[in-house]
C-alpha cells in the first residue's frame, strides 16, 4: 500500500509539472519576442548573415530612400560601396541579389539608394539638369558619410554617375561602370583626364549598351574590363556568382 501511494505520488507531481510547463512557456516565447521587435522608426535595424541591415531616408532637398549592410566597422583599407541602380530597378534589388550582404561579410560597408522618383525616394527637381545630378551624388555622399567611396552604376544611372566621374572623380576610390547610358556625351580627351579606378563590366550578350560603354569607357586610363559571360543587359541578374567575383575582384586590388 504505501508503494502504491508512493507511485501516485510522483504520478501527481509529474502531471503538476507537465502543466506548469504549459503555461509558462508560451509566456517565455513571447517575452522572447517581444525583447527582439524594434519599433518602426524612420531607420530600421535588423540581422542578416552576422552583419546589421537597416533602411533609412537621408535628409536634404532631395530626401533619399537607402539600403545598408554592414558587420560593424569597415575593414582596414576597405571603401565603402555605393550601388545606384537601372531603370526598371530599385536598391532592394541589390539586397535580393544578396549583394549588399555579401559585401558585408568581406568587411565593407555597402549602401544601395533609390534614385529620385523610384523605389521610395520621392521626385526632385534638382536632377532635372547636369549639374543637378552632381549635387545631389554630393549630397548623398555627404549625408551616408562616405568619404571616397567606389560608385556602382548600372544603365540609367550613368546619368547620374558619369557626369559625377567627370567633375569630380577624386572624390572616389573606384568607378564600377554596368553598360551605363550616357557613355556617348563625353569626348575621349574628358574621359582620359579620369584618373579613378575603374571596372568597365557588362554581359556578352549586351551588344548594344554593353559594347557602347566599352568603347567610350576604354579611354579612361585606370580601367580594366571583365566580360560576364552568358549574360544580357542586366549581367548581375543572369549571373550574380560571376559578377560578384568580377566585383569583389576590383575591390580587393584598390588600395
Amino acid at each position: 500500500m504505501p508503494l502504491a501511494r508512493s507511485r501516485l505520488g510522483f504520478l501527481l507531481l509529474g502531471v503538476l509539472f507537465t502543466f506548469l510547463l504549459y503555461l509558462l512557456l508560451p509566456a517565455a516565447q513571447h517575452g522572447q519576442r517581444s525583447a527582439g521587435t524594434r519599433p518602426d522608426k524612420a531607420t530600421r535595424d535588423w540581422r542578416v548573415a552576422n552583419a546589421t541591415a537597416r533602411t533609412g531616408t537621408a535628409a536634404g532637398e532631395a530626401p533619399v530612400f537607402y539600403r545598408e549592410v554592414s558587420a560593424g566597422a569597415a575593414g582596414p583599407g576597405r571603401p565603402d560601396v555605393l550601388f545606384l541602380h537601372g531603370q526598371a530597378f530599385t536598391s532592394k534589388t541589390w539586397e535580393a541579389l544578396g549583394t549588399l550582404a555579401l559585401l558585408a561579410r568581406e568587411g565593407y560597408r555597402a549602401v544601395a539608394i533609390d534614385l529620385p522618383g523610384y523605389g521610395d525616394s520621392p521626385p526632385a527637381e534638382m536632377v532635372a539638369t547636369v549639374q543637378g545630378r552632381v549635387a545631389f551624388l554630393n549630397h548623398v555622399l555627404q549625408e551616408l558619410g562616405m568619404q571616397r567611396p567606389v560608385l556602382v552604376s548600372p544603365s540609367m544611372s550613368g546619368r547620374f554617375a558619369l557626369p559625377f566621374l567627370l567633375a569630380q572623380g577624386d572624390r572616389l576610390a573606384g568607378f564600377v561602370s554596368i553598360a551605363p547610358v550616357g557613355t556617348k556625351d563625353y569626348t575621349a580627351e574628358q574621359y582620359r583626364r579620369v584618373q579613378t579606378p575603374t571596372l568597365i563590366l557588362y554581359g556578352d550578350r549586351d551588344t548594344r549598351l554593353g559594347s557602347q560603354a566599352l568603347q567610350s569607357l576604354r579611354h579612361l586610363p585606370g580601367h580594366r574590363v571583365a566580360v560576364v559571360p552568358n549574360a544580357g543587359h542586366a549581367c548581375y541578374l543572369d549571373k550574380p556568382e560571376d559578377f560578384h567575383r568580377a566585383l569583389l575582384g576590383f575591390l580587393r586590388q584598390l588600395k
